[in-house]
């Protein structure tokens, strides 16, 4: 009688790996919604950030006139030369030196009269000027 040899299996029984696999992906699905996240407890400091401070800005009409509006005062337009206006922004700035300065042209006006505008608080050591525009239809 011939014996028949058995050969040893190389292959690895994967089907109860990803039977436990699944339960455990079960378990976690099952309870993670039910883990309440911690709350954190912020320390305190002596100084915090300040809010940013709202801009003076600066009008030059169709017409050549100049206005200045402090936003953070909710104060009226006044109509002011351009020495003038110098010294009540760079009065301002003393005051609050983070304070912005925003020019605002009307369309019609010249670019060089908001050019003077600007050099003339840049003159006056007036720091952080923007220019205010509208964004335009798309």
């Amino acid at each position: 009688m011939p014996r028949k040899s058995r050969r040893l299996m190389n292959q690895i029984n994967v089907v109860p790996y990803i039977d436990v696999m699944l339960v455990l992906l079960i378990i976690f699905m099952v309870t993670a919604p039910m883990i309440q996240p911690g709350s954190v407890d912020l320390p305190s400091v002596g100084k915090s950030a300040q809010p940013p401070v709202a801009p003076l800005e600066i009008t030059v009409k169709a017409d050549g006139t100049l206005t200045l509006r402090d936003r953070s005062s909710n104060s009226s337009e006044n109509e002011l030369s351009k020495s003038e206006l110098a010294q009540r922004v760079r009065a301002a700035q003393q005051k609050n030196p983070e304070q912005a300065v925003l020019i605002a042209g009307d369309k019609s006006v010249r670019y060089e009269a908001v050019l003077g505008v600007m050099d003339e608080l840049q003159r006056q050591q007036v720091a952080k000027i923007g220019l205010l525009v509208q964004p335009g239809k798309q």
